[in-house]
């Protein structure tokens, strides 16, 4: 029995909880794996497979539940203290906010399975103020099918698991060598486009004082508010005289945008 197994033996549900719970939170834990393994063990009749999905479910959804109030008290701060720690956190705000509005409440159902919105879309049920009873719902249900899903592999290859997961285990020293090398070759180049991108594509700002100052001198500005029909749900208010244009159009249609045309874009 490999030490992957030992180790969830030793601390049983405690470790099972704890990690599911911090997984979801955001921190770098594998979920998926440890479902895997705690079904192998089910079906060797060390664990109860109830339990695991008991204790697994419970755990995710708490944490999702924390992210959701959270969301829903503090707005768009947490999604962008979120994508802080992101390796491209201005696409990563907006592609979240992206996927949201496009599938909606039907995201909970999926993003469990999805890296980076398995914890990005409780907090956005939250900023758009989804109604509980809805998020209890539907978030609900995509955990069950999460943990379900691997918990039940698990359970139904359970020794098959345990023997790949110890071949796995013997050749982790040039796995391991070979994953740092891929992750520190993507991170140094995701920086440097970072670095050419915002060299490229710097776009001034203002801050309101200064566009307010502008337009009462009767500068002719075309206002553009780029927010999603979601976010424009969510918080109706246009400043006065701006044109509705969500960036996903504008992305798609260039040509919606006037030439020889000063503007000004803002979003949420």
């Amino acid at each position: 029995m490999n030490k992957i197994i030992q180790f969830i033996l030793l601390h049983g549900y405690a470790l099972l909880f704890s990690w599911s719970f911090l997984a979801q939170f955001g921190l770098p834990l594998p979920a998926a794996p440890l479902f895997l393994a705690a079904g192998a063990l089910a079906a060797m009749e060390e664990f109860h497979l109830g339990a695991i999905l008991g204790v697994g479910v419970l755990a995710t959804f708490l944490s999702d539940l924390i992210w959701y109030e959270i969301g829903r008290s503090r707005g768009g701060k947490v999604l962008s203290f979120l994508c802080r720690i992101s390796l491209d956190p201005d696409s990563c705000v907006q592609s979240s906010k992206g996927f949201f509005s496009r599938h909606g409440t039907h995201s909970l159902l999926v993003s469990k399975f999805i890296p980076g919105m398995n914890t990005m879309a409780p907090p956005l049920a939250g900023i758009f103020r989804m109604r509980r009873s809805k998020f209890f719902l539907f978030n609900g249900v995509g955990t069950l099918v999460f943990v379900g899903i691997f918990s039940g592999i698990g359970y139904l290859f359970g020794e098959k698991i345990e023997q790949y997961s110890e071949r796995i285990l013997n050749a982790g020293g040039w796995i391991g060598g070979i994953s740092l090398g891929l992750l520190s070759a993507f991170i140094l180049v995701k920086f440097f486009r970072r670095r050419r991108s915002a060299t490229r594509l710097a776009i001034p700002r203002m801050s309101p004082e200064m566009l307010r100052g502008r337009l009462e001198k009767g500068e002719e500005l075309w206002i553009v508010d780029v927010r999603s029909d979601l976010e424009i749900e969510t918080d109706p208010f246009i400043l006065p005289g701006a044109r509705h244009l969500p960036l996903e159009q504008v992305e798609k249609n260039p040509g919606l945008l006037p030439g020889g045309r000063k503007m000004v874009f803002y979003c949420s």
